[in-house]
């Protein structure tokens, strides 16, 4: 008899939320010259509401992955779903700045489990050898939901006003949270559209990685173990890789519109489809370097070679694409080159996230909490400085050499410290 597949489905499902998770964070970048001139913000202000969400997401990202390993990724993801739907619906009820702002700091909390809840999910209900696939097929909602959000967003908000559009996105937000409750369980042992085959199969284990517990331990993870993710070479290499990688993907994320209206006098319409080839490359090559992790892990058995180097590789890339960016005044080899870096530096987004399982399977969701603070830094600090760099010189050049410099650091750090086969710790 054929086993059920029905941790493909989970991952659909995780999928699914992730592209709503980011069309609600990201709309804002495309209504914020509608919210500056109804609200009057300053190109300082603007850049502090446009960060504000990185001060809410570092706050329960780091919480969040803690409270998955506590609770469970089903009670956490549904609980969190909800408040970031209020937040997407009180976004489009603001009528002071005070307001807009706590909209977008409640927006990051609320949103800040989604990632944490993923990885344990996908490290309960993925074997070892599926684990980068999974992660990869989940994570390319991210670039998608970036390239379709662009069109999307910019003709709701033709048709409609930036508040009815923020209404549609709540109620798109609210829609997943009944499916995502009914069909997900923590443990694929109790889930009654799991065979006993296909619960063989989750369970396999894989010589050249570690394997999760077969059921979440349901506890906060003790001194010993936070040490032990504070103090891990390899673990420490990978949160400042993603770092960076979130880095480029808010500054891209929340200044792409603006610096496309300002360098280049594209309107609303234009943007939102010069947006789409950066987005959409980088979906084609998530998804493929996550499936080619996991081959390399299996013909190679190298966690180095498979995780590290893809990293590496992609950082690099990413590095050298931004460079002419800054340099020309030229929008064929502007978009070329940030369709480079989007893709280059979004591309091992599996592999970062792979580590954590591969380094500590039974606290994977508390590692990549701790990962994505990092990644919620970046959240609140690639927009602000952006912001700031642009209120002293009015050019965007000095924002993609210091994302230039960000990337080479981490190929570096990555080269020198990232060994997951030394570093994994026993299951």
């Amino acid at each position: 008899m054929s086993r059920t597949r029905f941790r493909w489905f989970i991952v659909f499902l995780l999928f699914a939320i992730t592209v709503v998770n980011y069309v609600d964070r990201a709309a804002i970048a495309y209504a914020i010259p509608m919210i500056q001139r109804d609200l009057g913000l300053s190109p300082a202000a603007t850049g502090a509401v446009l960060g504000a969400f990185g001060l809410g997401y570092a706050i329960t990202t780091l919480l969040g992955g803690f409270a998955v390993d506590r609770y469970g990724a089903r009670a956490v993801l549904t609980i969190a779903a909800i408040l970031w739907s209020l937040s997407i619906g009180m976004t489009g009820l603001a009528t002071t700045v005070a307001v807009l702002y706590a909209a977008r700091v409640l927006l990051g909390i609320s949103e800040g489990p989604n990632f944490p809840a993923l990885t344990g999910a996908v490290s309960h209900w993925l074997s070892p050898h599926e684990r980068a696939t999974a992660l990869g097929n989940t994570l390319l909602a991210v670039p998608l939901a970036l390239a379709v959000g662009g069109p999307i967003v910019t003709q709701l908000l033709g048709w409609l006003d930036w508040r009815l559009t923020f209404i549609v996105l709540f109620t798109l937000s609210i829609a997943w949270v009944p499916l995502w409750y009914f069909f997900f369980r923590d443990d694929p042992a109790d889930s009654r559209f799991v065979d006993k085959s296909e619960l063989t199969h989750i369970r396999k284990s894989d010589p050249g990685a570690s394997a999760a517990p077969h059921a979440p331990l349901k506890s906060w993870p003790s001194a010993a173990v936070l040490k032990l993710m504070l103090t891990n070479k390899t673990l420490l290499a990978n949160y400042w890789a993603f770092f960076v990688f979130g880095y480029f993907l808010f500054f891209f994320m929340t200044w792409l519109p603006s610096y496309l209206e300002r360098q280049y006098g594209l309107n609303l319409a234009a943007i939102g489809l010069f947006s789409v080839l950066p987005w959409l490359s980088a979906a084609l090559l998530l998804w493929a370097l996550g499936r080619w992790s996991d081959y390399l892990l299996k013909t190679t058995g190298s966690l180095r070679i498979s995780r590290s180097y893809l990293i590496a590789g992609s950082q690099f890339v990413a590095a050298l694409a931004v460079i002419p960016v800054a340099l020309t005044s030229d929008l064929t080899v502007a978009i070329a080159g940030i369709t480079v870096a989007v893709a280059a530096s979004m591309g091992a987004n599996a592999a970062y996230y792979a580590v954590n399982v591969d380094i500590v399977p039974q606290r994977a969701a508390t590692a990549l909490g701790i990962m994505d603070f990092g990644f919620a830094v970046a959240g609140f600090l690639a927009p602000a400085i952006t912001g700031w760099v642009l209120g002293l010189r009015g050019s965007f050049a000095d924002g993609f050499f210091l994302m230039a410099g960000l990337a080479l650091s981490s190929v570096l750090v990555v080269l020198l410290f990232h060994h997951p086969d030394r570093d994994r710790q026993p299951t």
